[in-house]
C-alpha cells in the first residue's frame, strides 16, 4: 500500500474511534489516535486474519490488553471486513450493542425480551479474550501463545502454526500479574509471542512519572525477552522493520517499546490525562480532525478506496487457502490424529472416560488423592489437557502421571507455573481462550483463590471452560493456620455467576466429580478437595447412586429405616461425612433421619422441581453442615452448622470438634430445630 493510502487508512481508524466515543459520550479515546499505526499495520498488513472465517483454527491472535482504548480494536475490525458495521460503531457502550467499553469474547448480557438465564452468545467478531483489568490481557496472551506451541508441537504446523500479538499500556505493565506471566513466557522462551507497549507516559491521574519510573526493557530483558524499540509509533517504516525483527526471534517473546503521544493529534489534550479517560469534547473533535486534514463537520467518515486498501494487503485469506489444504491433506492421512483433533476443538474428551473413572476402586483417602486417581485415570482420554499447579504440586496431586512438563524444550502437557497464582489463573484463561486445549486446569490451595480471582471472574464472564482444582478446601487443613484456612471462599465462589463449584464427599464423588466436569459443564469448574481422608459414604443405592447424583448437583445418600423422614441431614465435601455419623446418632436417639450429598448448589438448582422436592423435600426440617460461612445456606436448610469466623492453628480434629463440626453438634441442632 502506497504511504498516502496507509496513511488516510490510519486517520481513518483515529477518526471513527473518536466519533465513537464522542457519540457515546464515554470511552478513552487517547491510545486509539496514538496507536492507530500499529493497528493498521498489523489488521491491514500483517497478521494471518479472515474476515469470511474469524474463527479459521491458524488465525493468528490478537489481544488487546489495554481494553479502554476498545474502539481502536472495532475501528480495525470493521474496516478489515469484519461482521461490525458503521451502526455498530455508532452503538459504541450501548445496551446490547457489539462494541461494548472493554472487549469482550462472550455476551452473558441477555436481550431486553430474554430471561435473566440467556445462553451466552458471541458478541463480536475478531475478540478472542475479554479484557478489561489492566494485565490480564497480556498474561492471556501467554496462554494462547503456550496452547500454539503446544498444539503445533504435537499434531505438526502444518495444522498449527501462528503468531500472538499483543498492545499493552503502562498500566498493565504496572500490575503484579503482568510480571508474574511474562517472567513466565521469558522461562519458556516462547517466540511467538509479540507485545507492543504503548510507552506515552501518562496513566489516568497524571504522568506516569509520578509511580512508574523503572527501565521497563532491562526489566523484560532480565524475563529473558527480546526488547525493541521504536522511537516515534507514526514512522510505519520503522514498525515494520522492528517487526520484522520481532518474528524472526522464534526463541524469545518480544517486547516492541513504542513511543507515542496519548491523543495525538488533538491540538489541546494530547499528551495529557485528559485525552485519556473522556471524550475530547465536541469542539476538540473538530480540531483534531482539521489537524488531520479531516473534514471537520463529517462524522463516521469512511473515504473512498480506503476499505479496498485496508483489506487488499491483508495476507490473511491466501494464508488461510494454503493452510486449508495442508489441513484437509493432513486429515486424509491420519484419520485417528484427526478425530482426536476435532474432540479437542470441540471441547471434549475421546469416549470412554467415564467407564475408566467407574473402573476405579473406592478407598479411604483424602479427596486431593482421589483426584489424582482420577487423573492418572482419565487422562488417556484428554490428550490435550494442560494444566499445573502454582508450586504445589506435591500438595494438589494434579500431575498427569505419564505426561511430560512443558518447558523450553518441549511443550508437554504438565505445567510447573511456580508461585504465581495470579498469573497462572489468566494464562489458563488463554490456553482456553485459544481453544483445542481440553479443560485447562490451575491448582492451589483453595485459600489462595484471593490471589486469583480476577482471572476466575473473567473465566465466568467468557464461558471458558477452564477447571479451577482447590485443595485443602477447610479449616480441617490445622496447624497452617487462619492465613490458609479457608472460611469465605466457598461461598464467594457461588455467589460467582457462571462458575460450577463442586466439593465431593468421598473417593466415588470425586472421580464422578472430574467425570461431570469433563463431560457436562458448560463453563468454569471449580474443584473442591479435601487435605484430610474421607470415608467412603454408606450409599443406599451403592456407588452408581454417586454417578447418577453428583452430575444433578445432589442427591440422596441415605434413608431411614421405617418410614418417611423426620428430618434431612446436607453436607457437603468432608462434611457429608459428619452428616452420616449425626443421622446415626438421630436414628438411636429414635428420629429418622435422610442424608443428602449436595456436592453442587449450580447443578442442583438447574434441575427440575421435581427432582429437586424428591431430594429436599419441603415439608420436612432440614440441617445442613459445611465448615465454611453458613451464608446462602438458608435456600436449602431451615438451620446450618457452619463456621461464621476465622480458623486458628490447631490439629485438624481439634479444630472441627472447637467449633462444632462434629456429629453430635449437628444432631443437637437437628433436636432443636424439631423441638424435642
Amino acid at each position: 500500500m502506497s504511504t498516502a493510502d496507509a496513511t488516510l487508512a490510519i486517520n481513518t481508524i483515529r477518526t471513527l474511534s473518536i466519533d465513537a466515543v464522542q457519540k457515546a459520550n464515554s470511552g478513552h479515546p487517547g491510545l486509539p489516535l496514538a496507536f492507530a499505526p500499529v493497528a493498521y499495520l498489523l489488521y491491514a498488513e500483517r497478521m494471518k486474519h479472515d474476515p469470511s472465517e474469524p474463527a479459521w483454527l491458524d488465525r493468528d491472535r490478537f489481544v488487546l490488553s489495554a481494553g479502554h482504548g476498545s474502539v481502536l480494536q472495532y475501528a480495525a475490525l470493521h474496516l478489515a471486513g469484519y461482521d461490525l458495521s458503521i451502526d455498530d460503531l455508532k452503538q459504541f457502550r450501548q445496551w446490547g450493542s457489539k462494541t461494548p467499553g472493554h472487549p469482550e469474547r462472550e455476551f452473558h448480557l441477555p436481550s431486553a425480551d430474554a430471561g435473566p438465564d440467556a445462553t451466552p452468545l458471541p458478541l463480536t467478531e475478531g475478540i478472542e479474550v475479554t479484557t478489561g483489568p489492566l494485565g490480564q490481557g497480556i498474561s492471556n496472551a501467554v496462554g494462547i501463545a503456550m496452547a500454539e506451541s503446544f498444539l503445533r508441537q504435537k499434531y505438526g504446523a502444518d495444522v498449527q502454526d501462528h503468531r500472538t500479538y499483543c498492545i499493552a499500556s503502562d498500566g498493565d505493565l504496572m500490575e503484579g500479574i503482568s510480571a508474574e506471566a511474562s517472567s513466565f513466557a521469558g522461562h519458556l522462551g516462547l517466540g511467538k509471542l509479540i507485545v507492543f507497549y504503548d510507552d506515552n507516559d501518562i496513566s489516568l491521574d497524571g504522568p506516569t512519572s509520578m509511580s512508574f519510573t523503572e527501565d521497563v526493557e532491562k526489566r523484560y530483558q532480565a524475563y529473558d525477552w527480546q526488547t525493541l524499540r521504536v522511537t516515534d509509533v507514526n514512522d510505519l517504516d520503522q514498525l515494520r522493520r522492528v517487526l520484522d525483527e520481532a518474528e524472526a526471534n522464534t526463541t524469545q517473546p518480544t517486547l516492541i517499546h513504542v513511543k507515542s503521544v496519548i491523543g495525538y493529534p488533538s491540538p489541546n489534550k494530547q499528551g495529557t490525562s485528559k485525552a485519556h479517560g473522556s471524550p475530547l469534547g465536541d469542539d476538540e473533535v473538530k480540531l483534531t480532525k482539521e489537524a488531520l486534514g479531516w473534514d471537520p463537520e463529517a462524522q463516521f467518515l469512511v473515504p473512498d478506496g480506503v476499505y479496498d486498501a485496508f483489506r487488499a494487503g491483508n495476507p490473511g485469506p491466501e494464508a488461510h487457502k494454503a493452510w486449508h489444504e495442508r489441513y484437509t491433506a493432513w486429515r486424509e492421512a491420519d484419520a485417528d490424529r484427526a478425530a482426536e483433533w476435532d474432540a479437542a476443538w470441540d471441547g471434549k474428551p475421546l469416549p470412554g472416560l467415564k467407564d475408566a473413572l467407574k473402573a476405579l476402586e473406592p478407598a479411604k483417602e483424602a479427596s486431593r488423592i482421589s483426584g489424582k486417581r482420577a487423573m492418572a485415570a482419565f487422562a488417556p482420554f484428554v490428550p490435550t489437557l494442560v494444566g499445573g499447579a502454582a508450586d504445589l504440586s506435591s500438595s494438589t496431586n494434579t500431575v498427569l502421571p505419564d505426561a511430560e512438563f512443558f518447558t523450553k524444550d518441549g511443550a508437554g502437557q504438565n505445567v510447573h507455573f511456580g508461585v504465581r497464582e495470579h498469573g497462572m489463573g489468566a494464562i489458563v484463561n488463554g490456553l482456553a481462550a485459544h481453544g483445542g486445549i481440553v479443560r485447562p486446569y490451575g491448582s492451589t490451595f483453595l485459600q489462595f483463590v484471593d490471589y486469583m480471582r480476577g482471572a476466575v471472574r473473567l473465566s465466568a464472564l467468557q464461558n471458558l471452560h477452564t477447571a479451577w482444582v482447590y485443595t485443602h478446601d477447610s479449616v480441617a487443613l490445622g496447624e497452617d493456620g487462619p492465613t490458609h484456612q479457608p472460611v469465605e471462599h466457598l461461598a464467594s465462589l457461588r455467589a460467582m455467576p457462571i462458575v460450577t463449584v463442586l466439593r465431593p464427599g468421598d473417593s466415588v464423588e470425586t472421580f464422578a466429580a472430574w467425570g461431570t466436569i469433563l463431560e457436562d459443564v458448560d463453563g468454569p469448574a471449580v474443584l473442591a478437595l479435601s487435605r484430610q481422608n474421607l470415608e467412603p459414604l454408606p450409599r443406599d443405592g451403592g456407588d452408581e447412586a454417586a454417578w447418577v447424583g453428583v452430575p444433578k448437583g445432589g442427591y440422596v445418600v441415605s434413608d431411614p429405616e421405617g418410614g418417611e423422614p423426620d428430618v434431612v441431614v446436607i453436607g457437603t465435601g468432608s462434611e457429608v461425612n459428619v452428616a452420616v455419623g449425626a443421622a446415626k446418632l438421630l436414628g438411636e436417639q429414635g428420629v429418622k433421619a435422610r442424608v443428602v450429598s449436595l456436592p453442587s448448589w449450580e447443578l442442583f438448582d438447574q434441575q427440575d422441581e421435581d427432582y429437586r422436592l424428591d431430594v429436599l423435600p419441603v415439608n420436612v426440617p432440614k440441617v445442613a453442615v459445611e465448615a465454611g460461612v453458613t451464608m446462602g445456606w438458608e435456600r436449602y436448610a431451615d438451620t446450618t452448622v457452619g463456621i461464621d469466623r476465622f480458623g486458628a492453628s490447631a490439629p485438624a480434629g481439634v479444630l472441627m470438634e472447637k467449633f462444632g463440626i462434629t456429629a453430635e453438634n449437628v444432631a443437637a441442632r437437628a433436636h432443636e430445630l424439631l423441638g424435642a
